[in-house]
C-alpha cells in the first residue's frame, strides 16, 4: 500500500501543478460570476480526476496477477509507453515557450470566462481533468500503478482518494480561499495569474520531464 502511494504521488503532483487549470480557476475568481462559475469548475475538475483514475485502475486490474517478487512485463511496458508519451509532451511544451518579449498565447476559450455560467464551468473543469492529454496520461499512469499494485478494493479506493486530493488541491485551495475571504484574495490571485501565464510552458515542460523519467524508471523496474 505504502509503495503504491509513493509511486502515484509524483503523478498527482504533476496534475496539481498543471498551470492552465489554475489560470482558468483564477480567471473565474476574478470574473463577475466568480462564486458560481468557480465552484462549478472545481466540482467538474474533481469529478474528472476521479473518473479518469478510476477508469484506468479498473482497466489495469484485469492484467493477470503475478507473484509479487516476479517481473511484471505487461505493467512495465505500459508504464514505459506512458513515460515516453510524457517526455514527448515535455519537449513540445518546451518548444512552445514564448520568445523574450513575446506575449504568451493562451487558449481562446479563456476570453469567454467572464460570460461562463456554473454549468459551463463544470463542463470545462471536467474536460481539463479527464480529457486533457497531459492530465489523462498522468491519471492513466496512476491507474496502472494502483490497478497492478495487488491492493484490496478498500486500499485501491484510499489510493485513488489520495491521488484526487493532491491532484485537485491547487484548484481547490484558491477557490475555497476566495469563498472565505474574497476581498483579500483578489490581489494575490492576479499576481499568481500573471506569473503562471508567462511561465506556463516552462513549468509544464519541466513537470512532464521529471514525471516521464520517473514513470519510465518504474516501468524498467518491473522487468
Amino acid at each position: 500500500m505504502g509503495s503504491v502511494i509513493g509511486d502515484i504521488l509524483p503523478l498527482a503532483l504533476g496534475v496539481a501543478i498543471s498551470p492552465i487549470p489554475i489560470i482558468a480557476a483564477i480567471l473565474m475568481l476574478l470574473s463577475p460570476k466568480a462564486k458560481g462559475t468557480s465552484v462549478g469548475f472545481l466540482i467538474g475538475w474533481v469529478l474528472g480526476i476521479v473518473v479518469a483514475v478510476t477508469l484506468f485502475t479498473l482497466l489495469a486490474s484485469v492484467i493477470p496477477e503475478q507473484d509479487p517478487d516476479a517481473s511484471k512485463p505487461i505493467s512495465g511496458v505500459i508504464k514505459i509507453l506512458l513515460g515516453v508519451a510524457l517526455l514527448f509532451l515535455a519537449v513540445r511544451e518546451w518548444r512552445s515557450r514564448p520568445k523574450p518579449g513575446e506575449e504568451p498565447a493562451l487558449p481562446k476559450w479563456m476570453a469567454a470566462i467572464d460570460e461562463m455560467t456554473a454549468g459551463r464551468g463544470f463542463v470545462l473543469g471536467f474536460l481539463l481533468s479527464a480529457v486533457n492529454p497531459k492530465n489523462l496520461l498522468m491519471a492513466a499512469g496512476a491507474g496502472v500503478i494502483i490497478g497492478t499494485g495487488g491492493l484490496t478494493v478498500g486500499e485501491a479506493a484510499l489510493a485513488i482518494l489520495v491521488f484526487v486530493l493532491i491532484a485537485a488541491c491547487t484548484v481547490g485551495v484558491p477557490v475555497i480561499a476566495y469563498l472565505v475571504a474574497s476581498k483579500r484574495m483578489a490581489g494575490p490571485l492576479e499576481s499568481l495569474r500573471g506569473w503562471l501565464v508567462h511561465n506556463n510552458a516552462t513549468v509544464m515542460a519541466l513537470v512532464l520531464l521529471v514525471i516521464g523519467v520517473v514513470v519510465i524508471g518504474k516501468g524498467l523496474g518491473s522487468f
